[in-house]
């Protein structure tokens, strides 16, 4: 085998949530082993890796089939090609930049929320303040009509 090893990495939501933990996940090759996908993901990110799973993912088989009759072959059965999965384990304080735009996005959006539930709570506020004074002013108005 070659000393490069091509990590590509899967994102999509549940490695994002893996990635909170300091796991990442890649697919490799299905020749690497545990000790190559460790010293590549070093070598490549410049972090220190503690720990490395690695599964075996089937192709799973796929069947053509022409109804309409304009495919020449019917019936024809395939497969996908099989392939392999690495999670990675980062030592603590070592961290990949995949996902660096989501937990962005995701501050932002808490700042954004913050900031509508205090807009909220000032306009909760100013409306009672007002339905108090207008409270008042019908009192003030009974007692004057009253006299």
């Amino acid at each position: 085998m070659s000393k490069t090893l091509v990590l590509r990495p899967r994102l999509s939501e549940k490695t994002y949530g893996l990635s909170t933990s300091r796991v990442y996940v890649f697919d490799v090759p299905t020749n690497a082993n545990k000790h190559e996908v460790a010293r590549a993901v070093e070598n490549q990110f410049d972090v220190r890796v503690t720990k490395v799973n690695i599964t075996n993912l089937n192709g799973k088989a796929k069947r053509t089939i022409s109804l309409t009759g304009k495919r020449i072959v019917q019936g024809k059965e395939g497969r996908q090609n099989n392939s392999r999965k690495a999670y990675v384990t980062l030592a603590e304080g070592n961290n990949l930049p995949f996902f660096a735009a989501a937990e962005e996005a995701d501050e932002k959006q808490t700042e954004t929320q913050s900031k509508v539930a205090k807009a909220l709570e000032k306009q909760a506020k100013s409306e009672s303040k007002s339905s108090e004074k207008t409270a008042r002013r019908s009192r003030k108005n009974q007692v004057e009509d009253d006299k």
